[in-house]
């Protein structure tokens, strides 16, 4: 799976690292959560301790000796200052696919912290929800638009916003469009540790806020 890394503040693939991104976010996952017993570790693929798919209850696929709660908003690790200074210890966060604007036949997995999904717009600045909602209003579903991302530069850890550059092209939409539930895809926005069959996917033309209802 190929993969946009956000590290240290630059956007990295598998050809070249810029500071900012122009793509178009294709599909996205539901928003999930997860707790690792041991530090987070984005390099590796290992399986979080407990995982929901939906935010409410630990994913099935999660081991009965391993669920931290029957509940997600029981858990003790939903507690803000669970994890470290006043962040929750089990953290959410958002997969999504894009397709890079120079290339938009290949995919790749873009998982957005919290604090890239969450917030409203500070001086034109959108966060994944708020830019959702700023496309919806303009009735344009975001598969029809390059979107560029950029950092927060007043963010102490990797931060994103995103907004609208310019429309597709008449050739360009059928190929964005047809790439929707392309099976790169939907890898792209499937948490690694559950089956293909068993995730959630958002069609941005039915739902706001890039994530499933």
């Amino acid at each position: 799976m190929l993969r946009l890394d956000i590290h240290d503040r630059v956007f990295r693939d598998d050809t070249s690292e810029s500071p900012t991104y122009h793509g178009v976010i294709v599909n996205a996952a539901a928003i999930s959560r997860s707790y690792y017993e041991e530090n987070y570790d984005p390099d590796k693929l290992n399986s979080p301790t407990c995982w929901s798919a939906d935010t409410q209850v630990p994913s099935p696929d999660v081991p009965k000796h391993q669920r931290q709660s029957a509940r997600c908003m029981d858990c003790k690790y939903n507690i803000r200052g669970s994890g470290h200074g006043t962040s929750r210890a089990c953290r959410f966060s958002q997969r999504v696919a894009i397709l890079p604007e120079e290339d938009m036949s290949k995919v790749y997995q873009l998982r957005l912290p919290a604090t890239s999904v969450f917030g409203e717009a500070r001086g034109g600045n959108l966060p994944l929800q708020a830019y959702a909602r700023f496309l919806k209003k303009m009735d344009t579903p975001p598969v029809a638009v390059v979107t560029h991302m950029y950092f927060d530069s007043d963010s102490p850890t990797p931060k994103l916003f995103f907004k609208p550059e310019r429309p597709l092209t008449e050739e360009e939409l059928p190929v964005a469009s047809g790439m929707v539930r392309n099976i790169d895809t939907i890898r792209a926005i499937t948490l690694e540790f559950t089956p293909y069959n068993n995730v959630s996917i958002s069609p941005f033309s039915e739902v706001d806020g890039f994530q499933s209802t």
